[in-house]
C-alpha cells in the first residue's frame, strides 16, 4: 500500500468511525477536512479552514421589537411605565431577570443596548423558537393588548 493509499485509508476509517458513533456534526467537520485535503496541491504545507458566520435567529425579531418599543432609541424612557432603553425594560422585569440569572444589573444599565438585548434574549429563548408571536406577546405582557402589539411587531419583520 502506497503512502497516498494509506492516507486515504486512514481518512475513510475516521469518517466510518464518526458515522458509526452517530455524531453528525463531527462527521460534517471530518468531511470538510477531507475535502480540503483533496483540494490542496500534493505536498502543499497549507490547509485552509473555512469559517462560517453564526446564524442570528432572533435578529429580525430583535429589530422589530426595538422599533415598536423605542423606535430604535437606546436612551428612550417612558415615565408612565418606568420603562428604560431600546427594549423598554421595566424594573419588575429586571428584578425577575436578576433573580433568575444571579446578575445584579441596575435599571439605568438598561440604556446599554447590549445589556438590554441580553435580557430580551433570555426571555425569548425561554419561549418556543421559532414562535415569534409568542415571544413578542410575552415580552409585551399578557391579555388582549398583546394581540395589537404583535400586529405592530409584524410590520417590522
Amino acid at each position: 500500500m502506497g503512502k497516498s493509499e494509506k492516507k486515504l485509508h486512514i481518512e475513510f476509517g475516521i469518517v466510518f468511525q464518526v458515522i458509526k458513533s452517530g455524531c453528525l456534526k463531527c462527521m460534517f467537520i471530518v468531511c470538510l477536512l477531507f475535502l480540503m485535503l483533496r483540494a490542496t496541491a500534493p505536498g502543499s504545507p497549507f490547509v485552509f479552514v473555512l469559517v462560517s458566520e453564526p446564524v442570528h435567529v432572533y435578529k429580525n425579531l430583535i429589530n422589530a421589537i426595538v422599533m415598536v418599543e423605542s423606535s430604535g432609541d437606546t436612551l428612550a424612557f417612558n415615565p408612565e411605565e418606568e420603562a428604560y432603553g431600546a427594549f423598554q425594560i421595566r424594573p419588575i422585569r429586571l428584578l425577575d431577570y436578576n433573580r433568575r440569572t444571579g446578575r445584579n444589573y441596575k435599571i439605568k444599565e438598561c440604556y446599554n443596548y447590549e445589556i438590554s438585548k441580553e435580557i430580551f434574549l433570555y426571555y425569548a429563548k425561554d419561549m418556543d423558537y421559532p414562535d415569534f408571536q409568542l415571544i413578542a406577546r410575552n415580552w409585551n405582557g399578557s391579555g388582549k393588548m398583546t394581540i395589537e402589539y404583535w400586529g405592530k411587531v409584524k410590520k417590522f419583520l
